[in-house]
């Protein structure tokens, strides 16, 4: 592909598409333009933007400085997995296990299922299986037979069930309910499913801001908007992405319904966090 075939950002055409007969003020689109991050994002993709897959997911990475300390993935044997994890970020947190995962299984491609604005990233495209959350729905058509052709390939599938990332409730920032389409899938194609925690947070700007969303009885997702924003307040850091041991998929029997396996699963990956920051505050003494 040469630069010039680039898909950039834009954000007035993505309005256009999206709503066409809205008119949108100046004053905020540019706003919209800012949060973001249009300029920063497109000057990426016209020097990335040729890349493809893996190759885009570890530009993006090094693009944002970001350090992944990666634990666990050594003790998981050669095979197909569901990889299962939570969901804090809702961007990083996904780009990073795909390539810890990818590392560790480079013989082997990676799926995603992903909301459809990343899917707007081209070079991410081969890498994901597109779910709809927001706009029309006729995508929904052929999700079915997409997602059972990668449940039966032998590429990694890596999911985070709550379909969206982390929120504050109660004052405690908590991992949302978990689909059970990952537990009724692995066990129809055979695969084990591996828990993953990966530690990180948002802003409290984020936290507050769907809160607030939420008790004005807005439906629209505002705070989606705000997901690239929080990506590069992360820039720099350093994650930690716990593995568990893969469960096989025998045990999910009939002795529990398909949802009850998907929160047993959850907790395992809740129980994961525990244990590792208990193993180190004990490695400190």
């Amino acid at each position: 592909m040469s630069q010039t075939d680039v898909i950039t950002v834009n954000v007035r055409e993505v309005l256009r598409s999206k709503a066409p007969k809205a008119k949108v003020p100046g004053f905020l689109v540019r706003y919209l333009e800012r949060i973001i991050h249009q300029e920063e994002i497109n000057g990426f993709l016209r020097e990335n933007g040729h890349l493809s897959g893996i190759d885009f997911v570890e530009a993006s990475i090094r693009f944002l400085g970001v350090t992944i300390e990666a634990h666990g993935l050594e003790n998981i044997p050669e095979g197909r997995y569901t990889f299962a994890g939570n969901h804090p970020l809702g961007g990083i947190d996904g780009l990073s296990t795909g390539l810890a995962i990818h590392h560790r299984f480079p013989e082997q491609s990676i799926k995603f299922l992903s909301n459809d604005i990343l899917t707007h990233l081209q070079g991410m495209r081969p890498l994901f299986i597109p779910v709809n959350k927001v706009g029309s729905q006729s995508q929904h058509r052929t999700l079915p037979e997409r997602l059972n052709e990668a449940y039966q390939s032998d590429v990694q599938m890596v999911i985070f069930p709550a379909g969206i990332c982390s929120r504050r409730i109660k004052g405690k920032i908590t991992e949302l309910a978990w689909s059970k389409t990952f537990i009724k899938k692995s066990v129809e194609t055979e695969r084990a499913i591996v828990p993953v925690y990966f530690e990180g947070r948002n802003s409290n700007f984020f936290y507050s801001l769907a809160n607030i969303r939420k008790f004005l009885g807005i439906k629209v997702n505002l705070e989606m908007l705000y997901l690239a924003d929080e990506m590069f307040k992360q820039r720099g850091n350093t994650f930690k992405i716990y593995f568990g041991t893969p469960i096989p998929f025998t045990t999910f029997d009939n002795s529990r319904s398909p949802q009850e396996w998907a929160n047993w699963v959850r907790q395992r990956v809740m129980d994961l966090e525990q244990n590792h920051s208990s193993l180190s505050h004990g490695a400190h003494h």
